[in-house]
């Protein structure tokens, strides 16, 4: 809990104004993104923790078909079981205009019962796109970085062991074909939509290129066309206009993580004039037997043990009824509710109350 506090603290310090940002950190480049590859692949070469034969009918299945392309054949065999093989799921991100030839890092994740991919090879494996071409084929060691080892009594395990890496480990054999340069209109997508925020970027390409060339379509998305003179340079214009300062603006939201009990406010929650009380009932018992001896003298007198209560009550007394007045400020929003006392987890509910009233003027999203 102090934990959650502190780092509430931190993110609810009052903020500057909204700083400039780039449209390069503002939008996207319609048609400029990555592509996900994926791929069916066996790793080889494990010491013993690969995947059980038995348990796994598509490794045998995978193991048979590679031997058979490699002349082969154990079709019917019954007692292969070998330990040393996995059946994984490769994947990759093509980066956009990737060329012919270029390595990209690949990511591999057992696909069966194997215990551990450390020391193990990638097969040829050829990645698919989303329409089904083969993009680029992956093969090479696996890095993994987590281990398990257990014995009779114990284990230790660090990470995940099924899960590892290949640095370089794919060559692009297909590129997508995307003439950016020939295009002779663009959209640029804002990565936080906001109307206000459209329409200062439009304003800041056409002020820089001097003539109308960027219309916001709507809160997600600006059109621009691009001038005669950079016909054939769409390179240069993007160089040109990315660089832009605009100062973005953001709708007022409040970000509750009810389990981690962290709480983000956006610097224009405003709340109107509400009164807030907080405080509960807390009993505590705590027991403390004594032990009770007869005098030195008496006759008959046992040694005996003798029960001790002390029961505390505490109506948080202390904690007075605070009052917010209307159109305050985050800064104002933050320190009526600390003067409160109130821990991250109260808040939460102290500001879904507010909300409920309909004082509190922002959104709400609770994850």
């Amino acid at each position: 809990m102090r934990l959650c506090a502190t780092l509430l603290l931190c993110l609810l310090l009052p903020v500057a104004a909204s700083a400039s940002s780039r449209i390069k950190d503002l939008t996207d480049v319609e048609g400029i993104r990555s592509n996900p590859l994926v791929g069916y692949g066996l790793v080889v070469g494990l010491d013993g923790t690969g995947d059980s034969l038995k348990n796994a009918p598509f490794t045998r299945q995978s193991l048979q078909s590679m031997l058979e392309r490699l002349g082969v054949n154990i079709r019917g065999d019954t007692s292969l079981n070998a330990k040393n093989v996995a059946a994984v799921m490769v994947t990759a991100s093509l980066p956009p205009f990737s060329t012919q030839g270029t390595r990209i890092d690949v990511n591999v994740a057992a696909l069966g019962d194997a215990k551990s991919l450390r020391g193990g090879t990638l097969l040829v494996t050829p990645l698919m796109g989303a329409d089904g071409e083969v993009y680029a084929v992956a093969q090479g060691a696996v890095a993994v970085g987590g281990f398990s080892a257990e014995g009779e009594g114990a284990s230790v395990k660090q990470g995940v062991a099924t899960n590892g890496g290949i640095s370089n480990g794919a060559v692009i054999e297909r590129e997508i074909d995307f003439k950016l340069n020939d295009l002779t209109s663009l959209r640029l997508p804002l990565r936080n939509p906001d109307f206000t925020t459209a329409t200062r970027i439009a304003n800041a390409i056409n002020s820089k290129l001097g003539s109308t060339v960027a219309v916001p379509l709507d809160n997600a998305t600006v059109r621009l066309d691009v001038p005669d003179a950079f016909r054939g340079n769409v390179v240069g214009l993007l160089t040109d206009i990315e660089q832009l300062d605009v100062e973005p603006d953001e709708p007022a939201k409040v970000v509750i993580d009810s389990n981690l009990g962290i709480i983000v406010m956006g610097q224009n929650v405003r709340v109107s004039t509400v009164a807030i009380a907080q405080g509960s009932l807390t009993i505590s018992i705590q027991e403390t037997p004594e032990v009770s001896q007869p005098n030195p003298l008496s006759q008959g007198g046992q040694t005996v043990t003798v029960p001790r209560t002390n029961i505390q009550v505490d109506q948080q007394k202390d904690k007075k009824l605070g009052i917010l007045k209307q159109g305050v400020n985050l800064q104002v929003l933050v320190d009526g509710l600390n003067a409160l006392g109130v821990g991250p987890r109260d808040m939460i509910s102290i500001l879904q109350t507010i909300k409920a009233a309909g004082a509190l003027q922002a959104d709400i999203e609770v994850r």
